[in-house]
Parts: structure tokens; sequence; C-alpha cells
């Protein structure tokens, strides 16, 4: 049976002759004010320095010190569990403050990276819940929780955001300025922003002739189909529509389930104007006329009156271009100029305006364009990852007879008998077993010196961890065994045994309760049997540092070691070092290992190094922390002590969780 299908044909305010409006490039501050820093790696005091960075984006905003313009904000690449963000002071006219992710390491952060701004609840997942967001902004009375005083984001007024990754919130980089409807001006660039109502836009404002909003080379995402959601939404207050454009947003991409693009809202009857060029606008939706629709790519929510487009060289995905949610007859008084390559890609049944070119086929360069390229990251120098080891959580690399063998430490994720924990060694290539012993023993660490193979372990007894011992064996047959390191007031737990200047260094791991846990300390050796406790040496008395693996090469003690990068439940690996084991300095390059392939889960620790036939080798543990754990290898195409110095091309970060900083703090 043949069908005709009828198209109806919807006329809608179309001008064929445009006024040329570009958006102004990013001004040049005439005033060069302070300039701050935030970076995790910091001391957190004044933020005048890396080293003295604030760890907060907020304590930087909050230390914006007048309202004369010309601030910067620099923010390392990094993961910041914030919301609501306000700074103390606006930029001012000719002096925009600026806050900017040094996401590729130019502006002397030593990382790249996505400097990410994370709304979400750090154990529970994404925020979506009203008013709240990366931007600070509330009306009280929105609902019976909503009882804290209105509050306007105009404070934000002159700023521009830079290179910023933004996600978690109900509303992504979203200006509402509430009560306060006065000339606003924001400029992003170059972000990402993902909130569940809104991908990014302003509301509750009016525009500047000469200093309009603007998004630029942004990716706006929305993620939710109810309610006034939008990949961009904007609503300006002007009694009558403008004659030029009050926001443009160019070389964006703006998704979402509903519409792209969104003007005004329910009972709103104002005005406004926005220009689009060489945008990309998709609403994740085709479905039939008899299913679920959207009301548009482009949708006004009161009426189509009160909304003008101009598209310059900009393509549309979804259902249909145009729609008004509320008076719906209304969607032919949307007013739009087309210029250039003004395309639409539609679902069959539906018309496209005038002066758009309806493509046929399905634009994947156009749909390529949902995720934005990401930044490059510190872990470029290290490749050829494999998977070493399922269900095991501890691997030290040794030579032991000229070849790779793996010390295996056997044992449950928790609980268990002392026959459940034991070391093994390994023949790396063949998988043969060598030797199997310290039962009861576990969280090893080797090293062979002489024909003979060392191994440290902890002993798990009373469900907890204790002591280090050293077990050596000149056969792998016979083995003497003895307590290097006992514990005081403590709990002992991984540890690493290298060669130094003078003798042996080990570090290793306590829960001594005069910090938080865990810190890592340090011992002496003349001929790794007899061990002397280094009290003033040691680091993390400020926070968690566990798992140690040290290497000695060219005057520096380098330690790689876990980094808790709470509130999150997250662990990265670090690196730090020291020329006398008391005063540190991490790298600005860190982490050296972090969880970003899909089967590392949260975790990327334990981590153990081995220079084999001129390459290093690096082993790490990936997994959740809690029930499961699984070893990788990555090999660095160069030898142990190119790969250690490549983390110090750059400046270093003063450690202020050493000794001395823990003496400091107490006074």
């Amino acid at each position: 049976m043949n069908t005709l299908i009828q198209l109806g044909l919807v006329s809608f305010i179309f001008a064929s002759q445009t006024t040329d409006f570009h958006a102004p490039l990013s001004p040049t501050p005439d005033r060069q004010g302070a300039t701050l820093y935030v970076s995790k790696l910091g001391d957190h005091s004044d933020g005048s320095s890396w080293a003295k960075a604030f760890q907060t984006i907020q304590s930087a905003l909050d230390a914006v010190p007048d309202d004369q313009g010309g601030h910067c904000i620099i923010v390392r690449p990094d993961v910041y569990m914030e919301a609501m963000l306000s700074p103390a002071f606006r930029g001012a006219k000719g002096a925009y403050n600026q806050l900017i992710g040094d996401v590729d390491g130019s502006l002397g952060s030593g990382g790249s990276g996505q400097a990410v701004i994370d709304s979400g609840d750090p154990v529970r997942g994404f925020k979506s819940y009203d008013w709240w967001g990366p931007i600070r902004a509330t009306q009280q009375g929105w609902s019976a929780e909503h009882t804290d005083p209105t509050f306007s984001a105009i404070i934000w007024d002159r700023w521009i955001l830079r290179n910023l990754y933004v996600t978690g919130g109900d509303g992504g980089l979203f200006w509402d300025c509430t009560n306060r409807i006065e000339p606003f001006t924001i400029i992003v660039e170059d972000c990402t922003s993902i909130g569940r109502a809104f991908g990014g836009g302003v509301a509750s404002c009016l525009s500047r002739t000469d200093e309009p909003i603007v998004f630029r080379r942004c990716a706006l995402w929305a993620l939710d189909w109810w309610g006034d959601t939008a990949g961009a939404y904007v609503r300006i207050e002007n009694p009558a529509m403008p004659d030029r454009p009050d926001v443009f947003f160019e070389d964006c991409t703006m998704v979402s389930p509903q519409c792209a693009l969104k003007g005004g809202n329910y009972g709103f009857h104002t005005y406004m104007r926005i220009q689009l060029d060489r945008c990309r606008l998709i609403a994740l939706n085709f479905s039939q006329p008899q299913g679920t629709p959207t009301d548009g790519i482009v949708q006004s929510v009161q009426n189509g009156k009160y909304l003008r487009v101009d598209f310059n060289d900009s393509t549309l995905m979804g259902y249909k271009v145009f729609g008004v949610k509320v008076d719906q007859d209304s969607a032919k008084d949307i007013q739009y100029t087309t210029k250039g390559a003004a395309q639409a890609y539609v679902q069959f049944t539906q018309d496209v305006p005038a002066g758009f070119h309806r493509l046929g086929h399905w634009p994947s360069d156009i749909f390529a364009t949902l995720l934005p390229p990401a930044p490059s990251a510190n872990q470029s120098n290290r490749n050829d990852i494999h998977l070493i080891q399922k269900d095991l959580c501890e691997i030290t690399p040794i030579v032991w007879k000229k070849r790779l063998c793996h010390l295996h430490c056997v044992r449950p994720s928790s609980g268990g008998i002392k026959a459940d924990y034991f070391l093994r060694l390994i023949d790396a290539e063949t998988g043969e077993e060598l030797a199997t012993f310290a039962e009861g023993y576990s969280l090893a660490c080797a090293l062979v010196h002489e024909n003979t193979l060392y191994a440290f372990a902890s002993r798990f007894e009373n469900n907890d961890w204790n002591d280090v011992t050293m077990f050596k064996s000149t056969d792998l047959n016979h083995w003497e065994s003895k307590v290097v390191i006992r514990q005081e007031h403590e709990h002992l737990f991984n540890s690493s045994v290298c060669a130094g200047e003078n003798g042996f260094v080990m570090a290793y791991e306590s829960n001594d309760g005069a910090y938080p846990p865990f810190t890592t300390k340090f011992a002496v050796s003349n001929d790794l049997e007899h061990w002397t406790q280094l009290p003033d040496a040691m680091f993390g008395a400020n926070r968690y540092t566990a798992c140690p693996c040290i290497r000695y090469v060219d005057g520096y003690y380098y330690v790689l070691y876990l980094e808790h990068r709470s509130p999150r439940h997250f662990f990265e690996t670090f690196i730090t070092r020291s020329r006398d084991l008391k005063t540190w300095e991490r790298s600005a390059a860190n982490p050296v290992l972090s969880p970003r392939d899909i089967d590392d889960g949260i975790n990327a620790s334990d981590p153990e190094l081995i220079e084999f036939q001129g390459k290093t080798y690096i082993y790490y543990a990936v997994g959740d922390q809690l029930t499961w754990m699984n070893v990788k290898r990555a090999i660095y195409p160069g030898p142990l002590q190119q790969f250690l110095e490549s983390w110090y091309t750059t400046p270093a970060i003063r450690d202020c969780g050493d000794y001395a900083g823990f003496q400091q703090r107490k006074q």
C-alpha cells in the first residue's frame, strides 16, 4: 500500500537582509591586577605563587582584592569538587577579571589535562537539584528547602572564564542574576560545560551594546528532557527586540535531549536576540510525530515573538527547527536570519524554514563534534600498558640471576588466616615458580644485593599489619628472617628499600596517630639487616601518603607514593624527591599514575620501578581499594634516571607535609 505523506507548510519571519555583527575579542585589560594561583600541590597560604597556591577555587575568588579589575586566577589541572562559586568583586570596564585553567602547563603549573569543576556530591554523585551548580545563584522561597537569602550571579559581571571543564550540577556555566536585572557581561572561552538543566547561558539580566555576552569555542550540554532544559539557555529582559545581539555563540556545540537553544521562560514577556557563528546545535530527538518529539531544536518558551536568532554558517540537527512551548501557534513568529552555510537535518516529515539548506544525509562530521577533544595528560611518557596479574595488589620486580622476576604478595582483600598470607617469586617470562616463603606476611618489597635476595614484609596478625621483617636467601630454598623495624604506637604497612649514597634507605608506611593516616617514614642501614629509624625524616604529616617506592638517582631520593584525592574515593600515584630525606619537593607534573582506562576502577596504587634491558618498567595496582585489585605494567622507553628526572623539567613544589612543616603548624 502506498502512503502519501502531506507535509504541513509553516511560514516563519525570515529576513534575507542581515546586519553584520561580530563578537568582540577578549579584551586585554587596561590594568594589571593581582595574579592568584590554585593548585592542590600548594600550601594554601596566600595564593601568590604555585608553591603558595590556594587549594580551592573559592579561596582564590575570595582573595580577589578589589573592584578595579584586571585580576587573574590561574587553576592547575585537577578535579575541584566545588559548587556555588562567587568572587569577592566584579571586574571593571576595560579590565575584566579572569579565571583560567592552565590545561597545557604554559602558565607555569607544570601540569596538563583538564581543570575540572565538579559540583556533584563527592560520595553520591551527580547533584541535580534546583539552583545547585558551579555558579552561585539562588532564589529564596523557590521551594520549601530554598531558605537562604536570594543571591544574584551579577557579582560575576565582567569576568572571563577560559579552559574549564564544568559538570555535576543542575546548571553548568550558567549565570542567573535573579533579582538584579542590570547590565551584565560574561565571556566564556574554550570550556566544556555540562548541567542537568542548562549547559550554559544567562538569565534575568540586560546586555551591553559594546560589551555583549560571549560564549566562544565551548561545548554546552544539558542532560535532561524534563523542564526548561537546553544546551544553551538565554533570558534577557529587554522590553522590545533590540537592534543588535545580546548574546554571541561562536564556534560552539550545543546539545540536549530537548533543545539545543532556548529563549525566555514561562510567564516572561521580554525579548532577546542571539547570534550564532559557526555553531552546531544538536537536539538528541528524532521521534515520530505520534511519539514524543521535541518542540524544536531552537525554542522560545512563552511566545515566538520574543526570540530572534541570527544563524551564520551553522548546522542544526533534531526533530524540527523551531518551536514554542506555551503559545505553540506562535512558532511562526520566531524571527531569524541566515547567512552562509545555514543547514538543517531534521525528521523527514518536518519542513525546513526558508534560508536553511536541508541536509538529506546524516552529517557525521557535525555529530562527531559532540565530544570536545580531551587535553593531553602527563601520562604520555608511559606506554605499552598491559595487565600483568589479576586478583593481586602488590608485585615487586627484581632481577635474579639475570632473569626478570616478580615477587607476588599473596593475600586476601581482608581477613583470613595466617596461611592465606605469603610471598611467591616467579619468573616474569615463563611463569615458573621459584620460591614460596614468609607465611603470614605480605605488603613486601625486595632487593638483590651481592647475590642475596632480601625481602621486607609486614606481618599480618590480629587483623592488622605489624613491624617490618627482613627475609634473606642466597639459593631461594633456605631463608633467614629477623624483625628490622619495630612499630611504636602505630602499625606498619608497605615498605620499599633502595641503595643510597651511603648505604641503604627504607621508606615505610605508618598509621602513626600523631598524623593523618598514612605517613611515610624512613630508616637507614649499612648492611640491610640493622636499621636506624630517622624521626625527623618523613613526609605526609598533613595528608594521606601510602605505598612508597623509593629509588636513588644522582643525589636525589625519589619516592613514588599514593595520594587519596579526597573528598573523592579516588587514588593516584604522585612523585616527590629529596636530597636529605627531610625536605621534600613534589613534581609540578603530578600525578605519575591515574586510573584512566575503563578497567582501572578508581585506583592506581602500589607503584614499583625497575630498570631492565635499558627500559623502565612501572608496575601498579588498579581496582576499587575495597574488593578487587589487578596489577598492570607500563614501559618507559628509557633508563630509570631519565624517567625520574623527566618529572622535574619545571620547578618543583615544596612539600609542606614534612616534619619541619608539621612542627611549624603546631606552633
